[in-house]
């Protein structure tokens, strides 16, 4: 993994460049080159562990398959490229919880505000039975498969203002993705949700379209909403992560032994992120400190009391026995 001073070096477009022609470049040597879209930054440990799957998935199916990697935005906007797995436009995409939720509603219990208690409940619910279930309807509903689930990070609120009481949330207008169940948390707690897609959130930020955001630590420092944000405030309210989905359109097209290849690539990709993601958040409260941000420490408490009165409303696109099996697991 590299180093956080290294992630955000990245970030410059010579960098860019280089790293998308070397992509496409190694992709051009496969039978079959697969679109793997996200909406990430190319510093970041999604894109990185997806680029090395170009040529694991070479060596699994003797070059049969690769994979091209299309980051942030460039294949469309999230809503677009969930669309796309179904088209056949694209063929592999990062996305999260609560998108896939659109087409399957239960599958998002588990992008839902203090859902989890911490990242080991988080860790049991997927690699559960539970996880497998939702998966498979999910599939069943969409013609779609998930085959890996990789860990995004605490989403934390940044703001210009101190946020460290459900009081402070009080009107803060705050962007949240465009799917419906990122709104639970800022409705529970009296703010503002206000859908804004992923790569316009900076420049809102900076013009005051809206107060706030809410996203893990190494997207903050990956989307440099710390420019313009000058408090992190650890509300750590959804324990959040991403879904690695293959069309059904790519799957079946591709014979058993190259599906299976293609599964196995792509949840090792997952935890070369997930482990890179954990690392990063372990040093990242420090690195912001130094960089002269505020970042205040938070009593979730009072957070998770207002939020759990709606786990089960109007909002919930799971039933009681699913939630109670969730809250179940690890106890």
């Amino acid at each position: 993994m590299p180093s956080i001073k290294t992630m955000t070096q990245l970030g410059a477009s010579t960098a860019i460049l280089a790293l998308g022609f070397a992509n496409i470049s190694a992709a051009q040597e496969a039978g079959t080159t697969l679109k793997f879209a996200h909406v990430y930054e190319t510093s970041e440990p999604y894109h990185t562990c997806a680029v090395d799957a170009h040529s694991a998935l070479m060596a699994a199916t003797d070059n049969r398959y690769g994979i091209e990697v299309y980051p942030a935005s460039t294949l469309g906007k999230e809503v677009d490229i969930n669309e796309g797995l179904s088209l056949g436009t694209v063929d592999i995409i990062y996305t999260g919880q609560l998108f896939a939720g659109r087409s399957y509603g239960p599958i998002a219990i588990g992008g839902a505000p203090y859902m989890f208690r911490d990242y080991e409940h988080w860790d049991a619910f997927r690699n559960s039975d539970l996880f497998d279930e939702l998966s498979q309807g999910y599939t069943d509903a969409t013609g779609n498969r998930i085959v890996a689930m990789t860990y995004y990070g605490n989403r934390h609120v940044t703001s210009n203002t101190p946020v460290t009481s459900p009081a402070d949330m009080e009107g803060l207008k705050i962007r949240v993705p465009n799917a419906p169940l990122y709104m639970m948390f800022p409705e529970a707690t009296g703010g503002n949700p206000t859908p804004i897609a992923f790569a316009e959130v900076y420049l809102a930020l900076q013009q005051g379209t809206v107060d706030a955001q809410e996203n893990p630590l190494p997207t903050i420092q990956a989307k440099k909403f710390y420019e313009v944000q000058s408090n992190i405030n650890l509300t750590g309210h959804i324990t959040d992560a991403l879904l690695t989905i293959v069309g059904g359109p790519t799957l079946s097209s591709m014979d058993e032994a190259d599906q299976a290849a293609l599964s196995q690539v792509l949840q090792d990709t997952a935890v070369c992120a997930t482990d890179a993601i954990r690392a990063a958040e372990a040093e990242l409260v420090d690195w912001f400190r130094a960089e002269g941000v505020t970042v205040n420490e938070v009593d979730r408490g009072p957070f998770i009391e207002a939020v759990r009165a709606m786990h089960n409303g109007e909002m919930a696109t799971w039933d009681q026995e699913t939630y109670d099996r969730l809250q179940a697991i690890g106890q």
